[in-house]
């Protein structure tokens, strides 16, 4: 008789905890705004047309997202917003976001696409992965085990474009991460799509892929055909180069539903700051919700923005260094 009343209790409890917390979670959704249709880019560039289907969430609430909530290592220019599916939430324990980039590293050669062996890329991605790792637990982050392609690499000769799919361990997260690249190239640089999900996601972002490789146009005179020879840069990366990135995670998210849902009491601001101290081992520090954007920092206000400037940082990184 006691055992089932505190067995009924657990569960009275564990719904409540859930509800508090999913409420918690709904008012932090809110917090973001999405866009529809099309979407200019930086720099003019060019422009990113929403899919039907998708959202766009612009670039300083993504970058906050990366870094506040997935506490990916900040660095300049790490996005160009999200494009995600329209009833998924950035919160959402399962589902993926694509986040967008552009390095302006040159035009990329791609009369290497054919003679890639990617069997033996792998290996050499796997072993300088793992000489990265000592750096990153001195940093506090977890080390990363690349374990394989999740889809081979391939390259559409016709349209420019490159996507592949890697299966990645972080610490000793059971639930791998899944990072599905796309490279769409340009005169002047490369547009980068990266998939931020888990490998039980791989099957819902393999669906998704053939609605985001259109979603690009390129303004004249940032086309790949419009390169010139004479007057444009040539990257000093390859094919082969461009498949060797760095890597996005939703870092701590995963952990949180999937192995700490027992504390979920403690609220999403106390279990954030929990998973940081065990997965980073840093002192616990509060992880802070979202507040609300600035609206005065959206994209239509493009006199105000820093210039992207990545060529320098792409082109010293060395292949196949993890960011």
């Amino acid at each position: 008789m006691i055992k089932s009343f505190f067995s009924l209790l657990l569960v009275l409890f564990t719904g409540v905890s859930f509800a508090q917390n999913q409420s918690r979670i709904d008012s932090v959704e809110k917090l973001f705004t999405y866009q529809h249709g099309t979407i200019k880019l930086r720099n003019g560039i060019g422009t990113i047309t929403v899919p039907k289907g998708f959202k766009y969430l612009e670039p300083v609430q993504a970058e906050r997202v990366l870094t506040e909530i997935w506490h990916n290592p900040k660095s300049q220019n790490m996005s160009l917003g999200f494009i995600l599916p329209e009833e998924q939430g950035i919160l959402a324990d399962h589902g993926y976001v694509f986040n967008l980039e552009y390095d302006e590293i040159g035009y990329v050669k791609d009369d290497d696409a054919d003679e890639i062996d990617y069997d033996e890329l792998l290996t050499n991605m796997q072993k300088e992965t793992e000489e990265t790792n000592a750096e990153r637990v001195k940093q506090g982050y977890p080390p990363i085990s690349l374990v394989g392609w999740a889809a081979k690499p391939y390259y559409d000769a016709n349209r420019h474009i490159l996507h592949w799919a890697k299966n990645i361990k972080f610490g000793n997260d059971s639930l791998n991460t899944l990072n599905y690249n796309v490279r769409i190239l340009g005169r002047k640089g490369v547009l980068v799509l990266n998939a931020i999900a888990t490998m039980n996601d791989l099957n819902m972002v393999k669906a998704g892929i053939p609605n985001v490789l259109n979603i690009v146009n390129f303004s004249e005179g940032f086309k790949y055909t419009d390169f010139d020879p004479k007057i444009d840069n040539v990257a000093a990366w390859t094919i082969g180069g461009l498949v060797a990135g760095k890597i996005l995670a939703k870092v701590g998210f995963f952990a949180l539903m999937l192995k700490f849902w027992k504390v979920l009491a403690f609220g999403v601001v106390a279990a954030f700051s929990f998973i940081k101290k065990k997965l980073f081992g840093k002192k616990e520090e509060e992880v802070p919700l979202l507040q609300e954007p600035d609206n005065g920092a959206a994209d239509d206000d493009e006199s105000k923005k820093e210039p992207a400037n990545n060529t320098n940082e792409n082109s010293e990184r060395p292949k196949g260094e993890i960011d």
